[in-house]
């Protein structure tokens, strides 16, 4: 009677969710045990891996040093198939099977392809040699290694590839972006899959976005107001790299900060475009809406990513980034000194003017704009300048019949203000309810438990939402104390500083917002020209804002529907 021989069983499927959603490991398991039962087989040990092994890591390797260990007395090594062994072709197929040999341990798989016999071709001579053994089924072999090599790029390209020429037609074939998920519809392509915004996940996201344009607050608190509405980093599952079906850690679960706000705002999928490396670097319009427009992704950018659309090919806008400012470059541009440097440009070249002071050889310092631009001069003292712009405002008033018109854009930009104020509130009171369900859940399960350990783990819980409840808490009562303003008040005060708009521009107390007050006057960045009313190069004035006109003088230019007029004799 032959002896009984230990094997041990290699299960193998190609991915996380085939092992743990499909049925493919139990079926390689039951049909192990019928052929080892019918040929005498004792499986020891059973071996399941959730990996490919079409890659350098082979998972086969851990059942070759399993096997080949003597204390655990091994003879056979069972795979359903030469392609559940391993899809690394001929090469890694001959390596693996060749540390089996020296320890008199044997292959097999369950469709017969692997056959352990041995032919000796001097065997009728009575003399051996080692390049006179070999086994009949080792082309055989190499052939099937390889064919299942080929399959594994068969089946790559036709679903990476599909996935690829859906995203460049701009469907969405990733895992959805926080603020999303995933759903499919019919399309003129089939079913396709679109993202569409998650109703809990997207207002965080256009808040995220809206407050970023306002450009009134900084990045952490930005942050900050984010967490008290909900966020939290998705979470992924790290698995085990040898036992797939083992989970490791959870990774995500994360606040927002102001460094990763920074990430998420420059995501452009947000706006509906997607530029990755599928899509060749050129960005793709989405088949789908994006969170927030494209308008208000670039403000909230504030020009360090900008995305443009592009008239002749709508399917293609193009996103073009800040270059890269020198390392030591002064970035503030307001200068409470020079209130008006790079608001008013060079009248010879059109660069914007910048301001300082320079040092005499009495040690006086004289203040003056000057214009940085090599190849020309042009400087104007500090006071000159200051009067210059002091006389233009003067003749400076507001076109009376379009005091209505302003009016009422502010009151529609407050009525905006108050929708956006309600829906913040909602989703607050939304993320209270969250809050007060997850305590209870907890004080049940506080019930339950009598570990002090886990109790005290428990009351650390219970804290923690206690303070998120407080500060959402504070949020309203500092938005109600905020809130609640009385618009014909604000409209009356608005009509004043409309009808008296020099005690803005000349009576200002901080110079800083009274310079940036001075440029809205004009649709373009004016020329130290246009200020003082009459250049050789008149014809290239800015024109003035169509809301204001100069004042009729015999010493200044008059203003026609639109821009400036040159003197007249």
């Amino acid at each position: 009677m032959e002896k009984q021989r230990n094997c041990v069983l290699a299960v193998r499927v190609s991915s996380v969710g085939q092992g743990v959603e499909g049925d493919s490991p139990e079926a390689q398991i039951e049909q192990g045990k019928r052929y080892a039962g019918a040929r005498g087989l004792n499986i020891t040990k059973i071996l399941t891996y959730l990996e490919s092994a079409a890659g350098d890591n082979q998972p086969m390797q851990h059942v070759i040093d399993y096997a080949i260990d003597p204390k655990n007395n091994i003879d056979v090594v069972l795979v359903k198939s030469i392609d559940r062994f391993t899809r690394g072709g001929s090469t890694v197929y001959d390596l693996l099977k060749q540390q089996l040999d020296p320890h008199n341990v044997a292959l097999e798989d369950m469709h017969g392809v692997i056959s352990n016999v041995k032919v000796n071709t001097l065997d009728h001579l009575g003399v051996e040699y080692k390049w006179s053994v070999h086994t009949p089924s080792r082309k055989t072999e190499l052939l099937e290694a390889e064919r299942a090599k080929d399959e594994v790029r068969d089946i790559l390209t036709r679903v990476i590839g599909s996935e690829i020429r859906y995203t460049q037609m701009g469907y969405w074939s990733r895992a959805p972006r926080y603020g999303f998920q995933t759903t499919k519809i019919e399309t003129p392509h089939g079913k396709r899959s679109i993202l569409i915004e998650q109703p809990d996940e997207a207002p965080i996201i256009r808040k995220m976005f809206e407050m970023r344009a306002e450009g009134t607050y900084s990045d952490d608190q930005i942050a900050q107001e984010m967490n008290r509405l909900g966020f939290k980093t998705p979470i992924k599952i790290v698995r085990d790299k040898v036992d797939r079906t083992k989970i490791k850690s959870r990774t995500g679960g994360k606040s927002m900060t102001g460094k990763l706000l920074r990430v998420y705002v420059s995501k452009t999928i947000y706006a509906g475009v997607n530029g990755e490396k599928w899509t060749n670097g050129t960005p793709v319009k989405c088949k789908f809406d994006g969170l927030v427009s494209i308008e208000l992704f670039n403000k909230a950018n504030r020009g360090k990513l900008i995305i443009t659309e592009n008239p002749d090919d709508p399917n293609h806008p193009t996103i073009s980034t800040a270059p890269k400012q020198e390392k030591f470059v002064k970035k503030n541009v307001y200068n409470g000194e020079f209130p008006y440097r790079k608001i008013v440009s060079c009248p010879d070249c059109n660069n914007l003017l910048l301001g300082s002071a320079s040092r005499g050889r009495g040690g006086k310092y004289y203040p003056a704009y000057h214009c940085s631009h090599h190849g020309h001069y042009f400087r104007v003292p500090k006071d000159d300048f200051d009067t210059t712009i002091d006389t233009f405002v003067e003749k400076l008033i507001l076109s009376p019949e379009r005091y209505e018109e302003v009016l009422q854009a502010v009151l529609t930009v407050w009525e905006g203000r108050q929708a956006k104020v309600q829906d913040h509130a909602e989703l607050r009171n939304k993320r209270r309810d969250e809050l007060e369900a997850e305590m209870r859940i907890i004080m049940d399960k506080m019930k339950l438990v009598s570990s002090p350990t886990a109790i005290k783990y428990m009351e650390e819980d219970l804290i923690k939402i206690e303070q998120q409840m407080n500060e959402l808490e504070t949020r309203k009562e500092e938005q109600e104390t905020s809130g609640g303003v009385d618009m014909p008040t604000i409209l009356t005060y608005l009509k004043y500083f409309v009808e008296h708009i020099k005690e803005l521009l000349l009576d200002h107390c901080n110079p800083v917002l009274k310079a940036r007050y001075f440029g809205l006057i004009f649709d373009s960045v004016p020329s130290y020209a246009t200020i003082q009313c009459g250049t050789a190069q008149i014809e290239n004035i800015p024109e003035v804002n169509e809301l204001f006109k100069l004042a009729h003088t015999q010493e200044v230019s008059l203003v026609r529907e639109r821009g400036l007029e040159p003197p007249r004799a």
